[in-house]
């Protein structure tokens, strides 16, 4: 089974939204600087989503782990 790209993309978008507010939010925390945080978040928001989608495009390639669905004769 294949996944279209623009899957890629709205998974890339959902999960950097949840990581980059984990990121501020750790980023608050060890620099107790609101605008820091947001400055770091905002950066990595954009390099992590590129990565993330050039990875998920590379794993969908590689068959390492999948299994092909099997076709019966008949369906009762």
């Amino acid at each position: 089974m294949r996944e279209k790209s623009y899957r890629s993309i709205v998974k890339s978008i959902s999960w950097r939204t949840i990581g980059t507010i984990d990121t501020m939010v750790i980023s608050y925390f060890i620099t107790g600087k609101l605008a820091l945080a947001i400055s770091i978040g905002s950066i990595e928001v954009f390099t992590k989503m590129a990565l993330y989608f050039f990875h998920e495009r590379t794993w969908n390639k590689i068959n390492f782990g999948r299994v092909k669905d099997t076709v019966t004769d008949y369906e009762i």
